[in-house]
């Protein structure tokens, strides 16, 4: 089974848009910035480092990539079985779950990101990297130093984040040192995240979470807070809000999906931050992060080789590997009606349509009155979706051979 994961704040890269600008997926920049009222485009591709360290700034710009990301795969016909994840990653993996929409997601992580940026000014906060230290020791650690500094992340065996206000942290540094820690690393960021000294941001985040609509899972999402599987909507807004003062429990969460059946881990998302930690924390499982075009097709080789899911595969010269066939997937919920221009020498039948050729951003049909479009230029070896069929988000609906320019 397939699990989908989403990174958190850390992962953001200086241009890590400028892959993705000439993708069909590319076009969801755009609602995100009109969601949200920020130029998230000018930040993933113009934006410098110190600028994405912001924040206000990083969070946008990396739950925005992920989205990205996650609908290039789907339209692959790839979907998860489970998700999870990293902190700000979970409103990704609530997305990927159908708990809440595109729109919705953006606007709660702009809200988020102000809300714990604010938070952030109130107190002198810091955080720092545990390296080669026990959980229990990294505990005891922060209780040795005093009543202001906890665990904020059990990222991955022997690797914990602490934080808290500035002299505390450096105090418990020094302590995990003497505990045989092998190394301590101060984190650039100016707040004590997934602490209680994020109280004023979670009470800011209850009030927008309660104007949202959640909506049961059509797949499960492990929570951080108590690294447990989650599917009715009634239980997340209270989830999302605790989180932000309560420590991120990866460790436990990738333990958790990997007893749950999952086999492949894909991290949906630029850094590749969470492929390093599930390697160390689960490695009997295959984990893949995709954060480019390229990725894509590293994907469906990994996963072909594994399941069902069979791509035809052409091989060239020996050396390269090319993808020939894709899908076409729904973007939204809805009854499917395929193109008459397409269907209409057919009469009443639109199983198999004789290798017509599509070009990028034609029509293949509707979903409830919207069309759905081609991202790929190709010859149409079928249509998968009926007439009148109600379809899912992610459903495969078209199966095309892709075309090869010489």
């Amino acid at each position: 089974m397939i699990s989908f994961t989403f990174p958190g704040q850390g992962s953001q890269r200086p241009n890590m848009g400028a892959p993705w600008v000439d993708h069909p997926s590319w076009e969801l920049v755009t609602d995100a910035s009109e969601a949200t009222g920020r130029d998230i485009g000018d930040l993933l591709l113009n934006a410098d480092a110190d600028a994405l360290s912001i924040t206000r700034n990083t969070q946008l710009v990396t739950f925005t990539m992920s989205m990205v990301i996650l609908d290039a795969i789907e339209r692959l016909g790839i979907s998860p079985a489970m998700c999870a994840g990293h902190s700000l990653g979970e409103y990704g993996a609530l997305i990927a779950s159908g708990a809440i929409s595109f729109e919705a997601g953006a606007k709660l992580v702009s809200e988020r990101s102000e809300a714990m940026q604010s938070a952030a000014h109130e107190f002198h906060g810091a955080m720092a990297a545990l390296l080669g230290i026990s959980d229990a020791d990294a505990e005891a650690t922060c209780h040795e130093a005093g009543d202001h500094v906890w665990v904020a992340n059990y990222n991955a065996p022997g690797q914990v984040v602490i934080a808290g206000l500035s002299d505390a942290v450096a105090k418990a540094s020094e302590i995990a040192r003497s505990k045989g820690a092998r190394k301590v690393m101060n984190i650039p960021v100016k707040g004590a995240f997934h602490t209680p000294y994020m109280n004023s941001a979670r009470q800011r985040l209850r009030k927008a979470l309660s104007d949202t609509r959640f909506y049961d899972l059509e797949v499960p999402v492990v929570a951080n807070v108590d690294a447990m599987p989650h599917e009715r909507a009634s239980e997340w807004p209270l989830l999302l809000a605790t989180q932000l003062t309560s420590p991120v429990k990866w460790t436990q969460s990738l333990a958790k999906l990997a007893e749950m059946g999952a086999r492949t881990l894909v991290e949906v998302g630029t850094g590749g931050v969470l492929t390093g930690l599930a390697k160390r924390t689960v490695p009997d499982l295959d984990a893949i992060s995709v954060a480019t075009p390229d990725d894509l097709d590293k994907l469906v080789l990994l996963i072909s080789s594994q399941s069902s899911f069979t791509p035809q595969i052409e091989q060239h010269q020996g050396e390269h590997l090319y993808i020939s066939e894709r899908m076409v997937v729904a973007s939204q919920a809805g009854i499917f009606e395929p193109s008459e221009a397409l269907t209409g020498s057919l009469g009443s039948s639109n199983e198999h349509v004789s290798l017509a050729r599509i070009s990028v951003g034609q029509p293949l049909g509707t979903i409830s009155g919207l069309e759905v479009r081609s991202p790929f230029t190709g010859e149409l070896m079928g249509m998968i979706a009926m007439s009148g069929e109600r379809v899912t988000i992610g459903q495969p609906i078209a199966w095309l051979r892709t075309i090869r320019e010489s």
